[in-house]
């Protein structure tokens, strides 16, 4: 059996992930976005570390998880990469601990509960307030007129909220109107980022402000599961 070094990148899927790369950032700018100006996450829930190592091998310097125990994995095996991990999924009580010591960027905050549990496991974590405007059953996030509470309360607790997150719906119009909805949220509570945006519908949250782009199947090929947020 041949043995690999930590640190090696399979030519193959360097390639694949670069050919991807190029065609996300054409997206981007046929939307009017700029590349150099819009944060991606690659979102590597289900795929290997080669995947991480080869991403990280084309450039990208974020990668996201939705599973703490895959964070913890990969964020060990990927130590000597040069990569911020943000963790995008509901937050568990009994898991927050983990995720703020696992996790430089926490996605997916909703209840109030959790800023305390975060703020006492890291005190001064960046996270970002998930809002949800669906109303799609088990969808996680909080309703848009809690978003300025939450974000008080994480604040007073010294946290650094870095801005908002949502997963729109898939029906192209109803999606524009959300991401104009939380792109104005934001910019009333003074908020600088918008994490808006997947490899489905990026090109409806560029034209609506996103700053962050959260790709997994875009940069990767088909995932072994239909629940991730990319």
């Amino acid at each position: 059996m041949t043995t690999y070094p930590a640190s090696f990148v399979n030519p193959d899927d360097l390639a694949r992930v670069a050919v991807n790369l190029a065609e996300v950032h054409r997206r981007v700018r046929a939307a009017g976005g700029d590349p150099s100006r819009i944060a991606l996450v690659a979102v590597t829930k289900t795929f290997s570390l080669d995947m991480v190592r080869a991403a990280a091998a084309a450039g990208l310097t974020e990668m996201g998880e939705n599973y703490v125990d895959e964070l913890e994995e990969k964020r060990r095996g990927a130590d000597s990469l040069a990569v911020r991990w943000h963790y995008l999924g509901a937050l568990q009580s009994n898991k927050i601990d983990r995720i703020a010591a696992a996790a430089d960027v926490i996605s997916g905050v909703s209840r109030e509960k959790e800023i305390h549990k975060i703020a006492a496991a890291r005190h001064g974590a960046t996270i970002d307030v998930q809002v949800d405007l669906t109303g799609a059953a088990q969808r996680n996030g909080c309703d848009a007129s809690l978003v300025p509470q939450l974000v008080r309360v994480a604040r007073e607790e010294g946290l650094d909220v870095r801005g908002l997150m949502t997963v729109a719906s898939p029906d192209p119009l109803m999606a524009s109107e959300q991401f104009a909805r939380v792109n104005d949220l934001a910019g009333e509570l003074g908020l600088r980022g918008r994490s808006m945006g997947m490899s489905d519908d990026l090109e409806i949250a560029v034209a609506h402000g996103s700053t962050e782009l959260r790709v997994g199947r875009a940069l990767f090929g088909p995932r072994s599961s239909t629940t991730a947020l990319a």
